[in-house]
């Protein structure tokens, strides 16, 4: 690792890594580790490493751990520069993002790019030799993620990210990390979104986080992509203009055809065509229907008869169509019978 004259550090933790594992002596404790760390090549498993040196599953267990034991109790007492180091890169690093961060976030911030798999395990690798630091170990609920150790260790990590998808879960619907922050006890908003990029159970859009099945902030296909720009939009869209917003979004996967969207459109009953390929979500209180319906609907709940120029209003109120098209209706439809000058109600209620 390098200086620059602004005091930018170069990264080389392959180097790093290189300096660490000759400190271990033995051939065979240095193979346990690098194959399981996957330092050189992919991760290896405690079953295929101890095929491969003819030993048991649970003897591989024992020596990684005495490996790293030993390894750790070097860094700490300082014996190896290297993990001192590189050590006050990561928590310098860290501390711009929240003092935590899954390991793959972490090493695209170290080097400036997307990183590969061995990159990542260097990362990885230092970080669990690091005093000042946690490693949380990936399974089905977390990413392999590092936080300062001031978090706790690898309990409590788990117990403040859990903690966090608790708080989601309580409020059943998306939270922006200002809004999760105030029912936290945290110093800063940053501290909250990193600890909550590590949980699996969890997505964000933007600065919204909610449950990973929640399509909302996390879509996985074009009705939902259609639902949140919808939503974040506030008020009913022409689907070419959806189609364009999907476009122009961040979403992972956005190259979609205007005539896809219109498909995708017709299909989902969330959707609701309240003009001339104008839609809207039902939950703002639109239901689907032609003119001809929403005009009983008004009468229905009028209860009464009603001028024309009122009945054009309310159906305005949920449909964005012409006034001559509610008129050609009104007047055409055998559904409606007037009673007074330009004055309507239900025929069935003559």
């Amino acid at each position: 690792m390098t200086e620059t004259a602004e005091t930018t550090p170069t990264i080389d933790l392959a180097t790093g890594v290189n300096d660490i594992i000759s400190l271990i002596d033995q051939e065979r404790e240095r193979e346990i580790v690098t194959r399981r760390f996957g330092l050189y090549e992919r991760r290896e498993t405690l079953e295929q490493i101890g095929e491969l040196l003819g030993i048991t599953r649970e003897r591989v267990r024992q020596l990684e751990k005495a490996i790293l034991v030993r390894l750790k109790s070097a860094a700490e007492k300082g014996e190896t520069d290297t993990v001192t180091q590189l050590e006050k890169v990561f928590i310098r690093t860290l501390s711009e993002m929240g003092r935590a961060a899954r390991v793959q976030d972490l090493a695209d911030k170290l080097y400036g790019r997307t990183t590969n798999l061995q990159e990542r395990a260097h990362v990885a690798f230092i970080a669990t030799l690091a005093p000042s630091l946690t490693v949380l170990d990936e399974n089905d609920s977390y990413y392999q993620s590092i936080a300062h150790s001031d978090y706790g260790d690898q309990k409590k990590l788990k117990s403040r990210v859990d903690e966090i998808v608790a708080t989601i879960k309580t409020g059943k619907v998306p939270q922006t990390v200002d809004q999760l922050f105030d029912k936290l006890s945290y110093e800063h908003p940053s501290q909250v979104a990193a600890l909550a990029s590590m949980s699996k159970l969890l997505a964000h859009l933007k600065d919204t986080w909610g449950l990973a099945k929640w399509p909302t902030v996390n879509p996985k296909n074009i009705r939902d992509k259609i639902y949140v720009v919808l939503a974040e939009n506030g008020k009913p869209m022409h689907f070419s203009d959806i189609a364009d917003a999907i476009k122009e979004s961040s979403f992972k996967r956005k190259d979609v055809t205007t005539q896809a969207i219109h498909n995708e459109l017709i299909k989902d009953k969330r959707f609701v065509l309240i003009g001339r390929g104008i839609y809207a979500l039902d939950t703002w209180g639109y239901s689907k229907g032609t003119v001809s319906d929403i005009i009983v609907d008004v009468l229905k709940k009028a209860g009464e008869p009603l001028h024309r120029d009122e009945i054009v209003k309310r159906v305005l109120d949920s449909r964005q169509v012409k006034e001559t098209t509610i008129l050609l209706n009104l007047q055409s439809k055998p559904l409606f019978k007037r009673v007074a000058k330009a004055t309507y109600e239900l025929a069935e209620a003559a």
